[in-house]
């Protein structure tokens, strides 16, 4: 993973993007207790997962190696469009 990031040339943002991942995951399972932060950590790995897609395509990753990254940012998308229909019903 290391090489990765120093790879795309954002090595000093390795950790930090570890530690969002985590933090956005354990909210958004916790998030089954408290939906509003469901609603909160699957919009926030949304974007995440979106930085990381951007990132794959501008450096020419192609398709298969950025598929990941988009499945996710779609996932956690679906996920809070249907908690934000929940709430605004």
């Amino acid at each position: 993973m290391r090489l990765e990031f120093k790879r795309y040339g954002l090595e000093k943002f390795r950790i930090a993007n570890g530690y969002l991942q985590i933090l956005g995951g354990t909210s958004l399972l916790a998030g089954i207790y408290y939906l509003p932060l469901a609603l909160i950590s699957s919009f926030c790995l949304c974007l995440l997962m979106m930085c990381g897609f951007i990132v794959r395509i501008k450096i020419k990753d192609g398709l298969i190696k950025s598929f990941p990254a988009l499945f996710y940012m779609l996932l956690n998308l679906g996920i809070f469009i249907k908690l934000w229909e929940f709430y605004n019903v």
